[in-house]
């Protein structure tokens, strides 16, 4: 499935239907009074956010989403029926804006939540409403009001526990692929991965975490290099950031300031998350290799995905992390992304 996280809508909600404009006819009653009903509501504009989902591709193929307008009164006092509401699927972690104003409708990141985005037109009152004892046969109903209409802006924001940082070819991909289920595609070339992944971690019996993968970074990504700007969001929502470094990088602690460089520049706040330092690919690390200082009290973790060296010691430490920040907030469920 394509990957498409960001995607702009026209919604309309449906029209209020029409009063009517009625008089009672029955035998021996040759002038019966006004009984015109009301128009239905016009159906409403909703977003719910769906967990099966994972991009915004359906809206790229389809950009308006009208509602249906309300039926219109009938005599003997009959409302209309109101208009079927519309009902959007987004996937969770779904930025909602008012494409004219830039202003955040929604943040959607809980389950099954939903919001009503565009509000259906009120029905129209029919003539009854409109008797007075000086006007007692009115032959004037309302018209349906319009219903809400707007263009919206998505951005959708991967809703992870995990998420992995580091340059093309640190090794992020074959980590996810080891430990989880997620399959990315893997070559020794930069960019192998051109979309986010995402992956379920299982830990012990019934636990289990959610990690991103997200395209390499390179120097320059904060300001459009590479793929870094485009994809660099769907870290904003992690608890964690597990940052990757290659045994083979020519400096491991100078590739670790550039990549923090980077986050700094494209978020502040990605430097106030929990962050464990993990240094990749020890299986080809040369004889007498030492990992340098990084940062004073900076949990780091040598491991291999090929030898399987330290990834139980790597699942310990960002269970340790994500479990103390799901008791913050609030439990995990199990599942598939």
């Amino acid at each position: 499935m394509k990957f498409v996280d960001s995607a702009s809508i026209f919604v309309q909600a449906g029209d209020g239907g029409k009063g009517c404009v009625s008089f009672r006819r029955e035998k021996f009653v040759p002038k019966g009074g006004p009984d015109g009903g009301d128009g239905g509501r016009g159906g409403h504009v909703w977003l719910r956010t769906n967990r099966q989902l994972t991009t915004l591709l359906d809206f790229k193929y389809k950009k308006k989403y009208i509602a249906v307008r309300g039926v219109h009164g009938q005599g003997a006092r009959k409302t209309g029926k109101d208009g079927a509401d519309v009902v959007i699927d987004v996937p969770c972690g779904t930025i909602v804006r008012n494409a004219e104003t830039q202003e955040v409708i929604a943040d959607l990141t809980g389950e099954d939540q939903e919001i009503l985005i565009a509000r259906g037109g009120k029905g129209g009152r029919g003539n009854q409403h409109f008797a007075t004892p000086t006007r007692q046969a009115p032959r004037y109903a309302e018209p349906g009001q319009k219903g809400e209409e707007l263009m919206l802006e998505m951005e959708l924001k991967l809703m992870a526990d995990v998420g992995l940082v580091g340059f093309p070819n640190a090794g992020k991909s074959t980590l996810i692929s080891v430990i989880s289920a997620a399959k990315p595609k893997i070559a020794d070339y930069p960019f192998t991965t051109l979309v986010p992944n995402l992956g379920i971690v299982r830990y012990e019996e019934y636990k289990s975490f959610v990690m991103a993968d997200i395209p390499g970074i390179i120097e320059g990504a904060a300001e459009g290099k590479g793929l870094g700007l485009q994809f660099l969001r769907h870290i904003e929502r992690t608890k964690i950031l597990a940052v990757l470094v290659s045994v083979d990088a020519p400096d491991i602690a100078e590739e670790y300031r550039t990549l923090l460089g980077e986050l700094e520049k494209f978020n502040k706040g990605l430097l106030d998350k929990p962050r464990i330092v993990v240094v990749t690919k020890m299986d080809i690390a040369p004889e007498g290799f030492e990992i340098p200082e990084f940062e004073e009290g900076m949990k780091v973790l040598p491991i291999s995905s090929v030898s399987g060296q330290g990834l139980k010691e790597l699942k310990d430490e960002l269970w340790k992390e994500v479990s103390g920040r799901i008791r913050e907030d609030e439990p995990l469920e199990e599942g598939v992304v």
